[in-house]
């Protein structure tokens, strides 16, 4: 009994603690003079502190959520990280877009110096996840009438003449600054699968540029030796191959009449020292012998 008393007076004298009143004075430690003073309470004290840090808790809070300096606490990410990926993916598109243009665009050049047809040199993309055998392609009687008139129309596009040449393309009148003055040995031929006509001239003439335009080959290739192709306006490409040397980079321009490569044999596919020399327009090879006279 005794000792349940005295920790019932304990218990008391510890509650009645968080109420005793205390005086904080703050006092010239010299002459003693009192400076500040102040009436507190361990309740007072122990309130006064809670609510301090919960407002320094919430304004931490409120300064971490709000500006760039969440970004320093492990496992948060960059505010505009999420912006920055989309830019970048959508530049990645646009760059695989042009990828693929330019090298469409590179094979073709590629097939033309090579003296390759374009349709048979670049693979068409198909979709292997359809099976092409199940379609059914049954047309109509106005599907096939309108098919029949539009082949019709377009069929001669190429516009061949009884000779398998190809007459002069509808870019217009063209201009060309002849590249070499010599005596041509073959003719254009698409029947025989030759692209261009053949001269040949005196050993170690210069072989000049037909139209101003843009050096876009300039390199050696085992069958036409040292070849260099031109891109002009209009769409229009010139190429010179079996050369013995090359005057012009790929990337320089080139005015008509400027001096791009010296006459040769160079190459495989060559009997003797000449230049073949191609035009082409729109993708089609045409007969150097419509626009100018060597």
């Amino acid at each position: 009994m005794i000792n349940t008393k005295k920790d019932e007076q304990n218990k008391d004298k510890w509650y009645h603690k968080l109420r005793d009143k205390y005086r904080l004075v703050i006092m010239n430690d010299t002459t003693f003079e009192e400076r500040l003073s102040f009436r507190l309470t361990r309740l007072n004290v122990f309130i006064a502190l809670g609510t301090l840090s919960i407002v320094l808790i919430v304004l931490t809070t409120l300064l971490i959520a709000f500006t760039p300096l969440k970004e320093y606490i492990p496992g948060y990410t960059d505010v505009g990280l999420q912006q920055n990926v989309y830019r970048l993916s959508t530049k990645a598109d646009s760059l695989e877009a042009a990828f693929r243009q330019q090298d469409l665009y590179m094979r073709t050049v590629r097939s033309i110096l090579e003296g390759k047809p374009i349709n048979d040199s670049i693979p068409q993309m198909q979709d292997s996840s359809i099976n092409y055998d199940t379609l059914a392609l049954d047309a109509s009687a106005e599907d096939s009438a309108l098919r029949a008139q539009y082949e019709n129309q377009n069929r001669f596009d190429l516009y061949f003449n009884e000779d398998g040449e190809l007459y002069a393309d509808k870019g217009g009148n063209i201009t060309c600054f002849t590249p070499l003055k010599g005596i041509v040995t073959t003719n254009f031929s698409l029947a025989e699968n030759h692209y261009g006509v053949d001269i040949v001239a005196k050993k170690n003439e210069t072989i000049k540029a037909t139209l101003d335009g843009t050096v876009i080959f300039a390199d050696w290739t085992v069958e036409t030796g040292h070849v260099i192709a031109i891109q002009h306006t209009r769409n229009i490409i010139s190429v010179y191959k079996h050369n013995s040397a090359l005057l012009k980079k790929a990337g320089n321009y080139v005015k008509a009449g400027d001096p791009i490569a010296i006459i040769g044999e160079s190459g495989e596919l060559t009997t003797g020292p000449h230049l073949h020399f191609e035009l082409w327009h729109n993708g089609t090879p045409v007969n150097p012998l419509n626009y100018m006279t060597f």
